[in-house]
């Protein structure tokens, strides 16, 4: 056997095995929080643990929608997070149009810029955003977490878009230019149906930053009803007893929504990211 083949061979299985452990470790936790909302309350503590729960029940999942407002924290969040992702993605598609299409003063300080945003922790602009909030009555209020999301979300988006824009040939813009389209019309029949998939995967990315954001929803929402769910998951943690088969069942339904996502679109992520990454 030549060594070329033997390294090939080793490669591939050192490449497998990896992939192997990292599947396992991403795997036993969402294991573990299923089986535990399986639970009832009494067999949680037994020891040894039960993987596989001998005696499987709902109640974690019923208590979740009975004793607490569950379904407005669900609400909540999508309300939030699908608002603030079509106002991004809108932004962010245009943005990346325009930059990759038009040379204009200051496009490279704007690129620039665009990276430079991505550098500095979010946290920095926790205090400025409310006391901006405060004086303009928006604390409390689910407004101002649309708001954040969309300014958090808009700079890596426009880039990725930017990123999908240059990998389309300018060659398309010129012969519908020569048929006699308008410049919007290029954009509304040519190149965004080509972009698509770059819209797809920056809405996906916008959808995902907002739901499981946690830190700008826990200083600006205070009442019960206009939590979001990462902030309703919080709230199944008791002050001096918790119930942990109710918190996996909401950690459950909070999970879903991101697993579809990945199980149907992860293809216009991994192509949108991409396309962001390595495209002029």
């Amino acid at each position: 056997m030549s060594n070329v083949k033997i390294n090939t061979i080793v490669t591939r299985t050192a490449s497998y095995s990896i992939l192997l452990l990292m599947t396992i470790l991403i795997i036993i936790p969402i294991v573990w929080m299923i089986s535990t909302s399986l639970k009832g309350e009494a067999v949680i503590y037994n020891t040894p643990p039960e993987i596989f729960p001998s005696h499987p029940t709902l109640d974690g999942f019923r208590q979740v929608w009975v004793s607490h407002p569950f379904f407005a924290y669900l609400r909540n969040s999508f309300l939030v997070v699908s608002t603030a992702t079509f106002f991004s993605v809108c932004v962010s598609t245009f943005a990346g149009y325009g930059i990759s299409r038009f040379n204009f003063r200051g496009r490279g300080f704007y690129l620039s810029f665009l990276l430079a945003t991505q550098l500095f922790p979010s946290i920095m602009l926790l205090i400025p955003y409310y006391k901006i909030f405060m004086v303009f009555g928006m604390v409390d209020h689910l407004s101002g977490l649309v708001i954040i999301y969309i300014s958090f979300t808009i700079p890596f988006c426009t880039w990725m878009m930017r990123g999908y824009f240059s990998g389309i040939s300018k060659e398309l813009d010129q012969a519908a230019a020569i048929d006699g389209a308008s410049r919007t019309r290029i954009f509304r029949s040519v190149i965004l149906p080509l972009a698509l998939p770059g819209v797809a995967a920056s809405a996906i990315y916008a959808f995902i930053a907002g739901w499981n954001e946690y830190t700008f929803a826990m200083v600006f929402i205070n009442t019960d009803e206009k939590k979001t769910v990462s902030l309703g998951i919080g709230q199944l943690i008791g002050e001096y007893r918790t119930f942990w088969n109710e918190l996996m069942a909401g950690s459950f339904f909070a999970l879903v929504p991101m697993l579809l996502i990945f199980i149907f679109f992860n293809r216009y992520l991994v192509s949108g990211l991409t396309a962001g990454a390595v495209k002029e």
